[in-house]
């Protein structure tokens, strides 16, 4: 026997998608291959692709390039109106 083991560990409650047998699932930790210890179906894991980012206002290119004019803002005290008798 060489002194290369590879590192494998079943699946608790994985189902093989051929045979259809629970529990028979090993995942080489190395190779990151899973395997079906009953009818010998083998499979690597697929290549995970980032997700792709939410398109907002802030990462669109075409609504960086607006300049938004600013706007004066009106403060209002809510006790002056109410003490002036204005009504406004």
């Amino acid at each position: 026997m060489s002194g290369f083991q590879s590192r494998r560990r079943f699946i608790a409650g994985a189902v093989c998608p051929r045979c259809a047998e629970m529990d028979k699932i090993v995942v080489d930790l190395d190779t990151d291959e899973r395997e079906c210890v009953a009818c010998g179906f083998r499979e690597g894991r697929p290549a995970v692709s980032a997700p792709e980012e939410v398109k907002t206002r802030v990462n669109r290119a075409s609504a960086r390039r607006v300049e938004t004019p600013a706007e004066v803002v009106r403060l209002l005290d809510p006790s002056d109106s109410q003490a002036s008798g204005d009504g406004e």
